[in-house]
């Protein structure tokens, strides 16, 4: 199998049904008690396949939570007469949005100014908000995890990729909805520090809290936290498990001299946490070859950031099978260079838009940092900007089995929005408006 047969079978494993979903998916049926719905909208956006259309006067029925079918509104009322019409009206309905790189437990943060002293202190101050009483931490990610999720929702967005250090007190938050999310349990551990990785590998693999609504996987932190012992055995249980993969890879120019020389504000950080010393490996290449060195490349990983890529590196990433999450306004934040979201685009790497955490952006509200893409690149196609936070960023949290298109058998989770114009998608970034509705499974879980 070739790599363009693998990445189309990981970006269109679910397309297995005729365009607009005229054709049902096997795993619905008529005979089901569950009522059927019709909801009517003057746009549909399936957003599943490059260039899909939007339908114009169209609908979606919904059954037991899920997409029974899309297509024109009037056809779909003749196929399904004993449907219960909703007419939503002048609105467009969306997949549900996707946020496919967050901390939710850091929600409770306020960005304000760029960091005068960079990335490294940034990162220590964050540190520091595991360090009080276990009471007050868990009050503290309690508190931020609802803020979150009500930010979530508020702004349109059903499923996440939520990293979480603290996953033994956010999982139990999360697991009962409505918001679904890929948890992935975070791991530091090198150095001083080395000693920790089993139990927190331990705690980040832990299934107990796993749900419909909550999906278990693992990332080990980063390369300047993370050895490459570690991040095998985190790939091993992924491809044991089956459980999704991701990691922080190229967010900062200084990754490649602290893997290669062991210098740089990674290693003030480790010294300043009095925890460093010189058994940690070094690596000659940069982060991107170095987790090419592993095996992470070959392995669907989210890949989180990714600002630091040139041309060689690109062709790496080209030859895999890792998605890409750029953070548009957390990049602004920090001051990166441009990042090459389109180039990669253009090499068939899966990229997708993720806010990352309040302590870099000022909210959650993805459909923002999809606003600042365009207008860094207004000429590029808006309905692909859009399969950036819904059809993209579910392969890249690996649920594109359930969400991130309008397609038959797939969740009942949708945005929707007020449709001002014959261009609803373009008018949604330029006119800065809100989604009126949220459904996640077929029910609203926020209106204006």
């Amino acid at each position: 199998m070739t790599n363009d047969e693998i990445r189309m079978t990981n970006e269109e494993k679910s397309a297995i049904e005729e365009p607009h979903g005229r054709r049902l998916a096997s795993s619905l049926s008529s005979e089901s008690d569950d009522p059927l719905i019709l909801l009517r909208a003057d746009w549909i956006a399936p957003l599943h396949h490059p260039g899909d259309g939007l339908i114009r006067h169209g609908g979606v029925v919904i059954q037991g939570g899920r997409i029974l079918a899309v297509g024109e509104g009037d056809a779909l009322k003749s196929l399904h007469p004993t449907a219960t019409p909703r007419d939503l009206g002048a609105v467009i309905l969306l997949p549900g949005l996707i946020n496919a790189h967050v901390h939710l437990e850091l929600s409770d943060l306020h960005s304000g100014a760029p960091p005068a002293g960079g990335f490294g202190p940034w990162l220590l101050n964050l540190a520091t908000r595991s360090a009080g009483p276990a009471h007050q931490v868990a009050s503290l990610v309690e508190d931020a995890v609802q803020q979150g999720v009500r930010q979530c929702l508020r702004f349109g967005v059903t499923s996440v990729g939520d990293i979480s250090r603290q996953c033994a007190l956010t999982r139990p938050l999360l697991r009962n909805g409505p918001l679904r999310v890929t948890s992935y349990g975070e791991i530091q551990a090198m150095a001083g520090r080395r000693s920790l990785f089993a139990e927190r590998f331990a705690i980040a693999a832990d299934q107990a809290a796993a749900s419909d609504h909550l999906r278990i996987g693992l990332t080990p932190h980063a390369p300047y936290t993370v050895e490459p012992a570690g991040y095998a055995a985190c790939l091993l249980a992924a491809r044991a498990g089956a459980l999704p993969l991701a990691t922080h890879l190229a967010e900062t120019r200084e990754e490649a001299e602290f893997l290669a020389a062991h210098i740089g504000p990674f290693r003030e950080l480790w010294e300043a946490l009095g925890q460093w010393d010189d058994r940690v490996p070094r690596f000659t290449g940069g982060p991107i070859r170095f987790a090419q060195s592993i095996g992470l490349l070959d392995h669907p990983t989210l890949l989180a950031h990714v600002n630091y890529c040139d041309d060689d590196e690109m062709n790496i990433l080209a030859a895999g099978r890792a998605s890409v999450v750029y953070c548009p306004r957390t990049h602004r934040y920090f001051g990166h260079p441009p990042h090459r979201w389109k180039q990669m685009l253009a090499r068939r790497i899966n990229v997708a838009i993720g806010t990352d955490s309040c302590a870099s952006s000022p909210d959650l509200n993805l459909v923002d940092d999809l606003r600042l893409v365009h207008e860094i690149a207004p000429d590029h196609p808006v309905d692909e900007l859009w399969r950036m936070v819904t059809h993209r960023a579910a392969v890249a949290i690996d649920a594109g089995l359930n969400v991130g298109s309008l397609t038959p058998g797939k969740h009942a989770n949708f945005a929707v929005f007020p449709a001002e114009s014959n261009d609803p998608l373009t008018a949604i970034l330029e006119h800065r408006l809100l989604p009126l509705q949220t459904w996640i499974a077929g029910e609203i879980v926020h209106s204006l």
